[in-house]
């Protein structure tokens, strides 16, 4: 009996003393949890919609702004294309939406002097979704709000890596039903009751998700219809804006300025250069709360401090068409145009623990990534044919060394509704060069001295526009790029090498 007294007494002893020994960083990271991965994306959210980077926005942006503070703010961050369903395939692919002829929001056909190039209204089923991926290593998947990604139920969320849809469809906008009130016309989502508002609706079902597998790694991806149109916002926030603005004296300012005219339209179109739009207005500061009940869920299932949030847009915001209710400036151009304000996006990261809280990087990323970057910080391998163009931003999350990337690419052969070019453009350092289809015109600007692109250098620097206008062209054909057609017995319209 005392010496199995002794054993015992000698066992507790030890627990005890390796309970109190510090653990190396290997036994650290074998104890964590699993990451957890919360993206959300808005639509038609310009750049300089949000208060962290344009503090002197109209609309109001607590949460985005505290997302910001408590993460990564990347300030030449892009969406893949200038329209939505692209960049939507982009995310979910890892991939330029050029590689399979999804290069405008499905199914824009719009003829403008010649005809638009091919397109594919659907994502193949035959690409691994960045849900499929997270989905065989154990992950449960969620979709909440729009995808636009495939005309038939064949192609929608279920089909393509998730286990739960609420709302994912083939619309590009609520139209149905109440649109941003419930009953909403759905087939993916369960009316309300009357009058409930669908972004806020959106935000509950995502933060059920989230509070239902706290005890499992999950990936919820919130995808608002907010804020395309229509232009409809709740009535005491439209009523509070209106009076901002006139508060503000920004009642009776001019709102617009001459815009390029690029096809033929009945009337000259017009940008918006002030924000003063009170449904809008309305319209962002809903999505921000529902933001917020998404983030704060995170802190009440106690899974924030191992969740990553990502945030970003899919295109930039509406400026010149369909009732123009928002201004990019200092940008140039918005939704449907190859300039900044139609592509360069609010682009957030937040890694706890890893990522210094208010952190800004000035370096160019764009839509492909976040796919590599989900499987890295997860610790997942990486498998460069899946998201064959982006890269991961692990090391600019963590404050190190640039990426190694040479260049990034649009490629937009369509006349947009919003009245944007048909055109390439590419992106190498601080140069930005954009090609237009019609003719082959090119232009040349220096983003980081002239971020509104208003000083065309392609006359003064010609060997500089030879070298990048040959690594655009090297990469239409990479990617088997589509350009604009005749239209019948018409002109043939100008082709790369012509």
């Amino acid at each position: 009996m005392q010496l199995m007294s002794r054993c015992t007494l000698l066992l507790m002893i030890t627990v005890a003393c390796l309970a109190d020994m510090p653990l190396s960083a290997d036994e650290k990271t074998k104890q964590k949890k699993p990451l957890n991965f919360v993206f959300i994306l808005v639509d038609d959210l310009g750049f300089m919609d949000v208060g962290c980077n344009n503090p002197q926005t109209f609309y109001e942006t607590p949460n985005i702004n505290q997302l910001a503070q408590t993460g990564m703010r990347f300030t030449n961050g892009y969406a893949a294309n200038p329209v939505c369903s692209p960049t939507r395939y982009s995310i979910m692919t890892g991939k330029y939406p050029t590689r399979v002829d999804a290069t405008n929001f499905f199914s824009g056909k719009r003829a403008g002097k010649f005809l638009p190039a091919p397109l594919n209204d659907k994502m193949p089923l035959s690409e691994t979704t960045i849900a499929e991926a997270l989905k065989e290593h154990g992950y449960s998947t969620f979709f909440a709000g729009k995808w636009h990604l495939g005309p038939t139920q064949e192609f929608w969320p279920e089909k393509q890596g998730f286990d739960i849809n609420r709302g994912g469809w083939h619309r590009g906008g609520p139209y149905g039903g109440g649109k941003y009130f419930s009953p909403y016309g759905n087939p993916r989502l369960t009316d309300g009751p009357k009058g409930e508002h669908l972004p806020d609706r959106l935000a509950s079902e995502t933060a059920q998700f989230i509070d239902e597998h706290r005890d499992e790694p999950f990936f919820a991806y919130l995808a608002f219809y907010s804020v395309h149109t229509p232009l409809m916002g709740p009535g005491p926030l439209v009523t509070k804006y209106k009076e901002k603005a006139k508060r503000l004296g920004l009642s009776d300012q001019e709102e617009f300025a001459d815009e390029e005219q690029v096809f033929p339209v009945d009337e000259q179109r017009r940008v918006r250069i002030l924000q003063n739009h009170a449904v809008y207005a309305a319209m962002v500061e809903s999505m921000d709360k529902a933001v917020g009940k998404v983030l704060r869920q995170l802190e009440e299932s106690g899974v924030a401090e191992n969740t990553v949030v990502m945030l970003t847009a899919d295109n930039g915001g509406l400026s010149t068409s369909e009732g123009s209710p928002t201004s990019n400036l200092p940008l140039r151009g918005g939704k449907g145009w190859l300039y900044e304000g139609g592509i360069r996006e609010v682009f957030l990261i937040r890694w706890p623990g890893e990522t210094e809280s208010g952190s800004v990087c000035e370096e160019p990323v764009i839509t492909t990534d976040f796919y590599p970057t989900i499987l890295d910080l997860a610790g997942l391998p990486l498998k460069p044919k899946q998201h064959l163009d982006g890269v991961s931003l692990k090391r600019l999350l963590q404050g190190k060394e640039p990426l190694k990337r040479d260049a990034l690419y649009w490629h937009y052969p369509h006349y947009s509704n919003q009245g944007g070019i048909p055109g390439g453009a590419i992106r190498v350092g601080d140069w930005k060069l954009i090609e237009r289809f019609e003719d082959g015109q090119v232009h040349l600007y220096h983003l980081k001295e002239d971020q509104s692109e208003k000083q065309d250098l392609a006359a003064k620097y010609p060997e500089r526009v030879s070298a990048m206008r040959k690594q655009l062209h090297k990469w239409y054909q990479e990617t088997d790029a589509k350009f604009l057609q005749a239209k019948p017995g018409g002109p043939a319209p100008w082709r790369p090498g012509s």
